[in-house]
């Protein structure tokens, strides 16, 4: 059960609790799963129409929604893959001697202005723009050109024709407009698109850039926390992100479970934060592993910006941007990992980086967790669910079940036990749709929609 504790602050939304049912699983159900197809980002655009995901093998895939037709006037449409192009391809520093992974870390959608989409990818150095574009028409007639498209001999032009577009198959192109390189010296962790929709910014471990989106051979550095002697380094930011609303308002997250905002309004270079959110450590609770699992993986803002939400490796918090000293909810995602974190150190899991995201109307939240687990709060309840991402249940329009981890000695019938959980499947990217009850959640190598059911 979520521990909540708060302090102010409206959930809104409604009180009847959703019921969710399966819509889509996309992916390969192959049992050895190649690192290349393993999915590491999953993003809505902004009217929720498209879904894009990236993987460790640098493509980006787009889905579709499909609208309503005649012959099914009550469907809600379901998402079909629309584009698939690569984004990144693994490149070698050579001043460094190191590999540059192609793997996707991010994506981000533009505001759509014509007809075109526009999305911002990145790697661990490189942030590209990309726009995908459909042509379903075609010029014919060229006077200097023959109809497969060789050139003709001046002296065989003996009229002059006018050409003119015929239709062809719908065609979807992918090409890269901008590439933004050679700003970053460590692994770029965030981006995000400024409420002006003309810059943005990204964030490493240790520095956040200002980027303009027309202009790729300079970069605005932000925040800097290097310091002079690296062996005096005791955190690195963690996540970014800037307000919804206001442009000159970001903040950003560290491994030592704080969060910093700042306002370009103040000066160039925003060391000097304008507010700083932290949580008093409990001296009771304090162990080896505390500073591990206090790390913040995931910042975000709520649609309405009036507060932000952040994920570490048990539990989501939901911070007041105007109450620094204390989260005014906290939720338990995990809890009963606590008694497993040696285990879960020695296999690596709990570096493990979860991210978050809002319900539309801000009034839930959903975050993952392992065994392919995901979990939903209701912020207003307050109500939690363990949901589970699985085949099994994958027939379509099946109601999920509630799952349930037995932490007391005595397992119930439908309970899953904290020692059966497997950790190799776990749910870190969670994306849901803008305007609808509509989730997507990746697991591994699969992307699993869902949506609330409806009578």
């Amino acid at each position: 059960m979520a521990v909540v504790a708060r302090a102010g602050g409206d959930g809104g939304g409604s009180s009847s609790e959703v019921q969710w049912c399966f819509l889509q699983v996309k992916g390969a159900i192959d049992e050895d799963v190649a690192e290349a197809d393993i999915i590491s980002t999953v993003e809505f655009n902004y009217t929720g129409d498209l879904l894009a995901t990236g993987d460790k093998g640098g493509r980006v895939v787009i889905f579709q929604r499909e609208q309503e037709t005649k012959s099914r006037p009550l469907s809600r449409g379901e998402y079909n893959v629309y584009s698939t192009f690569q984004s990144h391809e693994p490149e070698f520093d050579y001043l460094k001697s190191l590999e540059i992974e192609e793997k996707i870390n991010k994506i981000r959608w533009l505001p759509q202005q014509n007809a075109a989409h526009f999305l911002l990818s990145t790697n661990d150095k490189t942030i590209k723009l990309w726009k995908i574009s459909e042509r379903d028409k075609r010029a014919e007639g060229y006077n200097l050109k023959d109809e497969d498209g060789r050139l003709r001999e001046p002296f065989r032009v003996t009229e002059l024709r006018v050409p003119t577009l015929k239709p062809m198959d719908l065609m979807v192109e992918a090409s890269p407009r901008r590439t933004f390189a050679n700003a970053h010296t460590y692994h770029i962790n965030s981006i995000s698109v400024n409420s002006d929709y003309a810059t943005y910014l990204s964030a490493d471990d240790l520095r956040i850039n200002l980027w303009h989106l027309e202009v790729t051979n300079r970069s605005f550095n932000i925040v800097d926390i290097k310091p002079a002697n690296m062996e005096e380094l005791t955190e690195v930011i963690t996540a970014a992100e800037f307000h919804p609303h206001h442009c000159n308002v970001f903040v950003y997250s560290s491994s030592k479970g704080t969060i910093r905002l700042c306002d370009m309004r103040s000066a160039a270079l925003c060391d000097q934060h304008a507010k700083f959110f932290e949580e008093p450590e409990d001296p009771s609770s304090r162990s080896f592993f505390s500073e591990i699992i206090s790390s913040i993986s995931d910042v975000k803002f709520s649609h309405s910006g009036r507060y932000m939400m952040t994920r570490d490796y048990l539990s989501v918090k939901v911070w007041d941007i105007n109450m620094e000293n204390r989260p005014v909810e906290t939720y338990q995602v995990h809890e009963y990992l606590r008694s497993k974190l040696c285990s879960l150190y020695e296999n690596d899991c709990i570096f493990d980086k979860f991210e978050c995201c809002w319900n539309g109307s801000d009034s839930t939240i959903m975050t993952g967790s392992y065994n392919n687990f995901f979990r939903t709060f209701e912020r207003n309840m307050p109500r939690d669910t363990t949901l589970e991402a699985s085949r099994e249940s994958s027939k379509p329009r099946a109601i999920l079940k509630p799952r349930k981890v037995c932490t007391t000695g005595k397992r119930k019938k439908d309970e899953i036990t904290v020692d059966s959980l497997d950790f190799n499947k776990k749910i870190l990217h969670t994306a849901w749709h803008p305007m609808e009850n509509i989730i997507a959640v990746a697991a591994t190598n699969n992307l699993y929609l869902f949506q609330e059911k409806v009578n």
